[in-house]
Order: structure tokens, then C-alpha cells, then sequence
């Protein structure tokens, strides 16, 4: 039974997800993930080139949100499957490797990566995996820092925060007694192998300036994210793991520490948590390190209860409870209108928000808002564009605001006959202008009618509008624009947007 455990666990997550995943909408990011993935390239201004490869390939066979969302519920089961056997290789048994399924498949930050597509994703899988292949290395065979390397590797092709990790697992390994085991070719082996397979990506912002490191000093600079305090910082960490869940991964962080084997655990837990607060990352960066202290907890919880084995079923029963009043506001699985309400009493119950971000608050939170919209704002800037005289739509380019709307456009506007459309925005910037004059202009949510000084005329020729949206999208203008008084080509360096 304990080797089948990881399986079914595995198995149940990837159903879970299935079934609760694909509802509501596409998320603006899996539309902008989807629109660079056919783009294929070693990177992209905001991303590595792994998710859009991912979300790209899985609408190969026509639109399906079913797909792309299964792609997220394989990564969620799989990092459920490497969670329990991570535990089961710290000495862990069946009651350890339940608990540990448990937690990790229902801690809401973790669940949220599993919900939808996006970076952190591949990461819910990868960072356990290399914590495995760790604890492999120290106590198996140093063959193993070759797989730990390769983890860390892919996994820096789909986000940048496991540069931290990587780090942090380093000199927490420095810090513990199983430093020992980095004494060995095969550890530097192991950093080489992940240095190489993250290279193409660097090379990549390398030739193109580092558009990242620009990206995140402008979101700095115009006070996009909410910065937060060291304490505050951390309390969000308990919120978004789930106030009632997060004792677990608490004593799984102090029983890190108080085991010699595992103290390198809690350094990696630690000096990561310190960077991400030092660096003001968002309360959601560091959470892919979460199963690892999650199975630490469970672990102990095994240990204390040894003698007590008839308790063993009530704490797995008591924490899928604990866990299920908060798998509402990650996972899209209620009416819009009951979600608003639930999370608008949670919300005054503890006076808390989890959000990352500066914006107006709305009703059912950003992750949800942001899959609300998109095939109908496309259909109207269709319905626009397609009323114009054929002479002018034959040389009219779209133009919109950030990278979400642009790829909604893109992405639904496809079956409506709309041109690729353009977009200062991130990605959207190094695509170009497709040779368009900007002679007329089909402007969405942009400034055209306030830039008198470089088009004719402009008028505005619908507002969009839809249930559920983000607050910033909500009334905003598609305008017609005619006339452009400088070429395109020679404004388009200083419509560049990276944030």
C-alpha cells in the first residue's frame, strides 16, 4: 500500500483538477502564454519559453480550455506523487505520505498553480523533485546532483524565482551537516548541468538587453506590486497556505531544524523566505518550496502519534476539512455571484486581503475576474473593425493597451479574420508592427483620441463592457483613428511597456 500511495494520491489530484479546473474562462495570462508559445523562441520579455511552449501545444487541436487546463492538474499530481515520495524517503510511511497528499493537494497557493496554467506550475512539480534528487544524492549515491541539476535547470526555463531556491538550497546545505556531500565532482556536475540548460533562455535576454530585469525595476519604481512588511510578509505566507493548515508546514519547518538529516530543509525554507522578503517578491514567489516543509510537518505529525494510531485517519479527515473552505477562491467551482459573496464575508471575517497587486478590488477576486471577458471584447473589436469601409480595414492595424487584451484579440479574434494585433506591452513590443502604416488605427482602450497631435481625426466607436471583469477593463473605448501624422515605424521604439 505505501508504494500505491503516490499513485492514487497522483491520480486523485489529476481528477480533481480536471473536473474543477475548466470553468469560467481563460486566464488573460494562459491567452498571452498561448499567443507567445506561436511564437516559438528561447524566451520572451516576461517569461521563459517553457509554459508558452506548454500552452501553445495544447490548442493545437482547436481551442480547448480542458486541455490547456490539463496540463496544470498533470503538473499539480505530479507534484503530489514526488511530494509523497520525497516523505517516504525521509523514512516516512503511509500515514506520512496521506497527510502530505493531503496538504499539498489542497493548500490553496499550491492549488492555485495546479488550476491554471501559468510558470509556478511547473515548479509545484520540479522543486520537490529536486529536493528528492537531493536527499538521494546525500544519502544514496552523489550520481544523483546530475538529476537535481537537471530539475533545477528545466524548471529556471519556466520561471526565475528557482534561481532563489537554488540558492537558498545551496547555502542551506553549506549551513547543515550535509555539507559533506557537496565534496564531491558530481555536485559541481550537478550546478553545471543546470547552469547549461538555463543558458539559452539567459542568452536570450542577454541579446535582448534583459527585458526582465527591466520589467521588474519598472513594477518597482511605478509601485505596481504591494510591497509588505518582514512580519506582514510573512503573514500572508499564512494566509495563502491556509491559516488552519499552516501549523503543519510551521513544525515542519521547526522539525527541519531539529533533525541533523533535514536541517539543510529548513535553511532552504528560511534563507529563501529572507530573499523573497529582502527583494519584495510576491506573497506567492517562494511558494513552490512549500511541499518540502509540508512533508517535513507530516513527517513529525507521524512521529508524535506512533503510539496513537487510531488518531492517524481522524488528522488526514480533519485536514481535507480544514482545507476545503478556501478551495472555493482557488478553484472556479461556484456561480460568480456566490464566490463574490463567500469571499466578501471571509474577507470582513479576518480583515485580510491576499492581493499582490495594486488595483480597485473586485468581486470575485483577479484571478477569477481575469477569466472573464475576453471572447466578448473580441467580438466587438470584430464588429468594429469589420464596419469599416474594405479600403480602410485593408490597412487597419488594432492596437491595444497590455498584453491581455492583445491576446484575447489574437487569440479569439482569429476566427473573425482580425490581423495580428499590436501592442506596446511586453512580448507584444519585440513583435513589431507588422508593416502596418498606422494610417488607421482600430484603438483599444489606448489614447489615440487624446494624441491630437498625431492622428486626424479619432472617434469613438463602442465601449466594452462585461460581467465579472477586472475593474481597469471595465467601460473601456475602442476607438477608430485616422491618419497618423508620423509613420508607425519610427514612434514605435517609445510605445515600448515593460512592467
Amino acid at each position: 500500500m505505501t508504494k500505491r500511495l503516490p499513485w492514487i494520491a497522483a491520480g486523485a489530484t489529476f481528477l480533481f483538477h480536471l473536473v474543477a479546473n475548466p470553468h469560467y474562462g481563460f486566464f488573460r495570462d494562459e491567452l498571452y502564454f498561448i499567443i507567445d508559445g506561436r511564437h516559438p523562441a528561447w524566451g520572451y520579455v516576461d517569461v521563459p519559453p517553457l509554459v508558452p511552449l506548454i500552452a501553445a501545444g495544447s490548442q493545437l487541436f482547436g481551442i480547448s480550455l480542458v486541455a490547456l487546463r490539463a496540463t496544470a492538474a498533470f503538473c499539480a499530481a505530479a507534484g503530489v506523487f514526488v511530494s509523497c515520495r520525497l516523505v517516504r524517503a525521509w523514512g516516512g510511511g503511509a500515514f506520512a505520505q496521506a497527510l502530505t497528499a493531503i496538504v499539498v493537494a489542497l493548500t490553496p497557493v499550491l492549488c492555485a498553480f495546479g488550476e491554471k496554467v501559468g510558470p509556478d506550475m511547473i515548479g509545484l512539480w520540479l522543486w520537490p523533485l529536486a529536493a528528492l534528487f537531493v536527499t538521494r544524492a546525500i544519502e544514496e549515491n552523489p550520481r544523483w546532483w546530475i538529476a537535481a541539476g537537471a530539475a533545477l535547470g528545466i524548471s529556471c526555463e519556466a520561471k526565475y524565482s528557482v534561481i532563489f531556491f537554488g540558492l537558498a538550497l545551496v547555502v542551506g546545505l553549506a549551513l547543515s551537516p550535509s555539507r559533506r556531500a557537496m565534496r564531491t565532482p558530481w555536485f559541481l556536475a550537478g550546478l553545471g548541468l543546470a547552469a547549461l540548460v538555463a543558458l539559452p533562455n539567459f542568452v536570450w535576454q542577454a541579446v535582448h538587453s534583459f527585458p526582465m530585469w527591466e520589467l521588474l525595476r519598472n513594477a518597482q519604481i511605478t509601485g505596481k506590486n504591494v510591497v509588505l512588511s518582514p512580519v506582514a510578509y510573512v503573514l500572508q505566507q499564512v494566509l495563502i497556505t491556509n491559516p488552519l493548515l499552516a501549523p503543519l508546514w510551521i513544525a515542519g519547518v521547526v522539525c527541519a531544524f531539529l533533525r541533523r538529516r533535514l536541517r539543510w530543509v529548513g535553511w532552504t525554507f528560511v534563507l529563501l523566505l529572507a530573499m523573497m522578503i529582502a527583494l519584495h517578491g510576491k506573497n506567492y514567489y517562494p511558494a513552490d518550496v512549500y511541499p518540502m516543509v509540508i512533508a517535513s510537518g507530516a513527517l513529525a505529525v507521524e512521529r508524535w502519534t506512533q503510539r496513537a494510531m487510531l488518531v492517524r485517519p481522524l488528522v488526514c479527515a480533519a485536514a481535507v476539512v480544514l482545507a476545503l473552505w478556501m478551495i472555493p477562491l482557488v478553484e472556479p467551482i461556484l456561480p460568480e455571484a456566490t464566490v463574490a459573496a463567500y469571499q466578501t464575508g471571509i474577507e470582513r471575517a479576518l480583515h485580510v486581503s491576499a492581493s499582490s497587486e495594486k488595483h480597485r478590488p473586485v468581486a470575485i477576486g483577479q484571478d477569477f475576474a481575469d477569466m472573464h471577458g475576453w471572447p466578448q471584447l473580441a467580438a466587438l473589436v470584430a464588429r468594429v473593425y469589420h464596419s469599416l469601409p474594405p479600403a480602410q480595414r485593408a490597412q487597419a492595424a488594432i492596437v491595444a493597451s497590455n498584453y491581455g487584451e492583445a491576446a484575447a484579440i489574437d487569440f479569439f479574434g482569429a476566427a473573425q479574420h482580425l490581423p495580428p494585433v499590436l501592442s506596446g506591452h511586453n512580448n507584444y513590443w519585440l513583435w513589431g508592427t507588422h508593416g502596418y502604416s498606422g494610417n488607421v488605427v482600430v484603438d483599444v482602450d489606448g489614447d489615440c483620441g487624446a494624441s491630437a497631435h498625431l492622428f486626424r481625426s479619432s472617434r469613438v466607436a463602442a465601449r466594452f463592457n462585461a460581467p465579472w471583469i477586472m475593474s481597469y477593463e471595465q467601460n473601456i473605448p475602442i476607438m477608430v483613428c485616422r491618419g497618423l501624422r508620423v509613420p508607425l515605424a519610427k514612434i514605435w521604439p517609445s510605445m515600448r511597456t515593460y512592467i
